[in-house]
């Protein structure tokens, strides 16, 4: 019997494949070479063809193309069509939320357990996560911001409208353990401000077995294995709900950028291995928080607001409040987001496992940063779910100026 963190699998719709206008490839098409990452990652990076590498190929068709060509991460097709129809119902709730009869917006009136109120639509996307994997037939535990501790799915008990919950299941699933943040950036919802979806997967911890033992200290011990650093990602991707519905994908082998064409209901390759820009002039920090932040951190911005940092560059400030819509910006203009350690935060606010490694697995595909300003963010290991975790991620030379003034911090106290 094996424990397994599972969340967000669906059944995948099924879509036709795509036939460039000019030329068509088949499976003789030139494979290319694997790109080596900047930083080392656990996982094997996937072979990609020509047609993973075409504008207009719908994500359908990718994902077919992928499997094909990587025999061994087939089972990702079926994960990724989950993300599909997931990304495509919550960006529709997201977008009829304004409507008076929606009766979406607003708080439900409960806290998480990051002592976060809920909004109606955190709960409303949580529940279409969890109900969602419930008839796939495939059972196992989701981690999600949402949650307390991990929700057993597999009864039709713990599905019931209330959602109360909160046991742990020990059970034989599949080979990944998926994680998501359903609804990141809720409390702008209200506003109609950009928001998103995070997910990371990673592989099952085959040393996670616990055969024929009611043991609940085996269980949770069972759950710590499946707490895994991010250089253990075999994927990750990011919904953002905005002028257009995006759908941001790695599976270590670069970063390809997908938008909905809502004419023909399908996600269709917009950005193919998409690149950070090295260096930039943009900052994107709650700058409120200035004054209650590290010392290199806080020296390192205010020159940078000053034109004094390396580049000589006065940087301009672009802020959403939303990480996802954040990120997204960073990735296609360049520049640096993040939300440092302060004096109220000592630990930074934004959660390692499921926002923090799979947003920094995206980052460094892109040919990005992502640090705590002392530690690569893909190199910790969460010690419980809810973790938090200082991050600072972006442009490669405008990242490294904060890791550089970190160091030269320490090495002068």
């Amino acid at each position: 019997m094996r424990f397994t963190a599972f969340a967000f699998i669906l059944t995948a719709s099924a879509a036709s494949a795509f036939a460039p206008a000019s030329k068509t490839f088949s499976q003789s098409s030139t494979l290319f070479a694997t790109v080596a990452p900047a930083f080392e990652t656990k996982t094997k990076a996937p072979v990609f063809d020509e047609v993973c590498d075409t504008t207009g190929v719908t994500l359908t068709r990718f994902m077919a193309e992928v499997a094909m060509l990587n025999p061994e991460i087939a089972e990702l097709t079926t994960l990724f069509g989950a993300i599909d129809t997931s990304c495509k119902a919550i960006a529709n709730l997201v977008k009829r939320s304004q409507l008076p009869a929606s009766e979406t917006l607003g708080l439900e009136g409960e806290v998480n357990v990051q002592g976060e109120d809920q909004k109606k639509l955190d709960v409303i996307t949580n529940d279409l996560l969890k109900r969602a994997l419930r008839f796939t037939g495939k059972l196992g535990v989701l981690a999600s911001e949402e949650e307390d501790t991990p929700v057993d799915l597999a009864s039709a008990d713990q599905l019931s409208a209330t959602w109360e919950s909160k046991d742990l299941l020990v059970e034989e699933t599949e080979k990944y353990v998926v994680v998501f943040d359903p609804l990141d950036g809720s409390s702008n919802v209200d506003a109609g401000i950009p928001t998103g979806t995070i997910i990371g997967i990673y592989e099952h911890d085959d040393n996670c077995i616990v055969e024929g033992i009611d043991d609940p200290n085996a269980e949770a011990q069972c759950l710590a294995n499946t707490l895994q650093p991010g250089t253990n990602l075999v994927a990750a991707a990011y919904c953002l709900y905005s002028s257009s519905t995006f759908l941001v994908l790695t599976l270590g082998n670069g970063v390809y950028m997908f938008t909905l064409d809502e004419q023909i209901g399908e996600f269709v390759l917009a950005k193919p291995n998409v690149k950070i820009p090295e260096t930039s002039k943009i900052i994107s920090f709650n700058e409120a928080n200035l004054e209650k932040w590290d010392e290199p951190m806080k020296n390192t911005v205010k020159k940078w607001r000053e034109g004094k940092g390396r580049s000589g560059e006065r940087f301009s400030s672009r802020y959403i409040g939303s990480m996802v819509g954040d990120v997204h910006r960073t990735l296609l203009y360049g520049g640096v987001f993040g939300y440092p350690a302060d004096t109220k935060n000592k630990n930074g606010k934004l959660r390692l496992l499921y926002e923090g490694a799979p947003m920094s697995f995206i980052m460094e595909q892109a040919g990005g940063l992502s640090t705590t300003g002392t530690q690569r963010v893909m190199e910790i290991t969460p010690e419980v779910v809810h973790q938090r975790v200082p991050i600072v991620m972006g442009s490669k030379n405008d990242v490294q100026e904060v890791i550089d003034a970190y160091a030269e911090f320490a090495a002068k106290n």
